[in-house]
């Protein structure tokens, strides 16, 4: 076990990696198949068939109609489920620890035996069409994965997740099959699981369901992003307010300028009723309901993003009130009791975070694909309290340039 003691990992002979954390005092046990596989590694023709895939995971497997692996974990209170992001697909399940063989057992299943029978197929298309009308309705959730588009172009990163109605339509079984040939690498997965069993009973268990899961060694090279253009990009629609999204290109996953520009955002837009934004756009002008600032890395880049709505009158008052923040941002450094503050906030905002099995056991498992090990909270602490009100105004400078911004807005026909 590493110095930390929260978490053990151990490597099963066909790659697939445990992590495992024990809880004493809990009664629930969650677990979950994270996959390094996800949008990005879809070719223009595959558009939307990872996120389809996670789809049929629960459709049938070489043992279980669709029935039947639903009704395995919420028959007993169980919870069963599943994503998928730009770079991951995740299925996993929350029990009664008494269950928590069934429900290993069952996403073993549903992750590695999955049929993708035509019927299912059939029906599940006409879902994932429903699901794309509902995003497509609901503007504050399109102008998102519009705004990928805009930012990553032409490149996987900027593919809609739920693929287009045209893909959608023309996946077929050999299609699924192709696809996770392709891209399914065992040693690019991992099973993580947090409950109250040691970890001992959980190696002998995974084994138990996984030593038989065949290893794959695909070897798919993920193209890489570069050649960011600022865009902006004023699109009218049939709403009833504005909606804007503004934002740039980041730091990757392993730049040393992460946590701190993390930190910053947090500061910018984060959850916090006193972040700048909220403050600005919210409490001072009353010209929006929520304002929420955002930082996705990925492998090789990442991005920051502003979003808010607001009346067609507003937005453009909105749009230069928040350039006016990220400006204070670049030219006044913070005083020492605003960056303690917003060093407390963060931390406080993370080991509240932690205090959920469930989202824990999640970032393990992304923890351990990403950077192959899982960071403890009081080197995080650590890491936090070293930054500096310089370092803050260096990133801001580096990032909040407005010349770099894109921005796309949905405004009311």
């Amino acid at each position: 076990m590493n110095k930390t003691e929260e978490y053990q990992v151990h490597t099963l002979s066909n790659g697939i990696r445990l992590v495992h954390k024990q809880v004493t005092h809990t009664q629930v046990a969650h677990c979950a198949f994270m996959l390094d596989v996800g949008s990005r590694d879809e070719e223009p023709h595959q558009v939307g068939i990872a996120h389809f895939w996670e789809h049929m995971a629960f459709k049938g497997t070489k043992k279980r109609r669709s029935f039947h692996i639903l009704n395995r974990l919420e028959s007993v209170g169980g919870e069963l489920n599943a994503y998928t992001t730009k770079e991951k697909i995740c299925f996993h399940a929350s029990v009664l620890d008494k269950h928590f063989e069934k429900a290993v057992e069952l996403l073993t299943d549903i992750t590695f035996e999955t049929v993708f029978p035509e019927k299912q197929i059939e029906k599940e298309r006409s879902v994932i069409l429903e699901e794309m009308s509902m995003y497509y309705d609901s503007p504050e959730d399109a102008i998102q994965d519009d705004f990928d588009g805009l930012l990553f172009d032409s490149h996987p990163l900027g593919y809609n997740i739920l693929g287009t109605s045209e893909s959608v339509s023309s996946f077929r079984k050999a299609d699924f099959l192709r696809f996770i040939a392709e891209n399914l690498n065992t040693q690019r997965i991992v099973f993580s699981s947090v409950s109250n069993w040691p970890f001992r009973k959980v190696v002998e268990l995974a084994t138990k369901y996984l030593a038989s899961v065949p290893a794959h060694s695909a070897r798919k090279e993920r193209r890489l992003f570069n050649g960011y253009v600022p865009k902006r990009i004023r699109v009218p629609r049939v709403i009833s307010q504005a909606h804007c999204a503004l934002g740039r290109t980041a730091y990757p996953l392993g730049d040393s300028r992460r946590l701190p520009f993390f930190m910053l955002i947090n500061l910018l837009g984060g959850p916090g009723m006193n972040s700048r934004l909220n403050l600005a756009l919210r409490e001072r002008y009353g010209f929006v309901y929520s304002v929420e600032a955002n930082y996705t890395p990925y492998v090789d880049t990442g991005f920051m993003a502003v979003y808010f709505a607001t009346e067609k009158k507003q937005l453009e008052k909105s749009i230069a009130l928040v350039l006016r923040e990220l400006k204070l941002l670049k030219e006044a450094p913070l005083g020492r009791v605003q960056l303690h503050s917003v060093k407390e906030q963060l931390m406080g905002q993370l080991a509240m975070s932690e205090e959920s099995n469930l989202n824990f056991m999640l970032m393990m498992a992304k923890s351990i694909l990403d950077v192959n090990r899982v960071d403890n909270l009081e080197d995080i602490f650590a890491d936090i309290r070293r930054i500096t009100a310089k370092e803050l105004q260096d990133l801001a400078n580096d990032m909040f340039d407005e010349s770099q911004m894109s921005l796309l807005t949905f405004v009311p026909e």
